[in-house]
């Protein structure tokens, strides 16, 4: 068995790791970008919210879970013209983080507007008697209140993004996945796939361990 990892073939790991991580970094800080926002919005417009707009909450509630609710897979497939306008390619590491980045947004944005619904109202109110503005409420109280919760999201999104990562080899998205549908599965290496397996366990927990230590540093600050 071991006579398959090949100095090439630990180099082709090394590769497919970076690539899984360029893949995962950026979808998690691009769909954040977008993600945030959108949960801000949707706790902003909903009932008793600062800015209380049912038709808004509803449209973008409607939007989110559309996509939410698309199995990972079929949104890759199905957004496929729209990554190559992106991109130029559907395959490759650059392809997967279009679709990676879409499955991403929607998924932070409900756990950010979970995040902020925690946040004790009698704050908001009180920063409202003092005349304080939306965007002094949303940056000064709901954010910085929020903020280990939507660290902790963050890190739940960055671990399904890994999963997604994989799930994007399938079909010549590179990383990870790409590696161990290729080499363990259509050229019947069951220790590559194990490796590649014991790679993103071992990604996954540091991930995991990194996002726990993170909140609970901003935990005690608070």
């Amino acid at each position: 068995m071991l006579e398959n990892f090949t100095p090439a073939m630990l180099e082709l790991f090394a590769s497919s790791l970076w690539e899984t991580l360029v893949m995962v970094g950026i979808s998690g800080l691009v769909g954040s970008l977008i993600g945030i926002p959108m949960g801000v919005l949707l706790r902003l417009s909903d009932q008793g919210g600062v800015l209380q707009n049912a038709a808004v909450n509803r449209v973008l509630g409607g939007i989110v879970n559309a996509v939410r609710s698309t199995p990972f897979i079929i949104l890759l497939v199905a957004i496929i013209p729209f990554t190559r306008l992106v991109t130029g390619s559907s395959i490759g590491t650059a392809a997967a983080v279009v679709p990676l980045t879409i499955a991403a947004a929607p998924f932070i944005a409900r756990l950010v507007e979970t995040s902020l619904r925690e946040v004790d109202q009698g704050l908001i109110e009180a920063a409202q008697a003092m005349g304080a503005s939306t965007w002094q409420i949303v940056f000064k109280v709901l954010l910085p209140e929020a903020l280990p919760g939507i660290v902790a999201g963050f890190t739940i999104t960055l671990v399904s993004l890994t999963g997604y990562s994989a799930m994007a080899g399938a079909i010549g998205g590179g990383g990870l996945g790409d590696l161990g549908i290729r080499y363990g599965y259509q050229r019947f290496l069951p220790e590559i796939m194990l490796a590649v397996v014991l790679v993103l366990i071992v990604f996954v927990q540091a991930l995991q361990s990194l996002g726990d230590w993170a909140v609970r540093r901003l935990s005690h600050k608070q």
